[in-house]
């Protein structure tokens, strides 16, 4: 326990304003016709999943 203690100072001291000013953001994208149908076709996907998995283990 000792020893973290200066490490966690030393890693404080290191993640100053300074470094952190040369991230820049990005940009979000447009969301396309084909990324719509890829998320609405996965959204499907887990609904017919988690029901077989529901009657997989539902008791009778």
């Amino acid at each position: 326990m000792r020893i973290l203690f200066p490490f966690t100072t030393l890693l404080c001291a290191f993640a100053s304003a300074s470094i952190a000013d040369a991230f820049d953001r990005p940009i979000p994208q447009a969301q396309t016709a084909t990324a719509e149908f890829w998320f609405a076709l996965g959204s499907v996907a887990l609904i017919v999943a988690l029901v077989l998995v529901q009657r997989l283990v539902a008791r009778s």
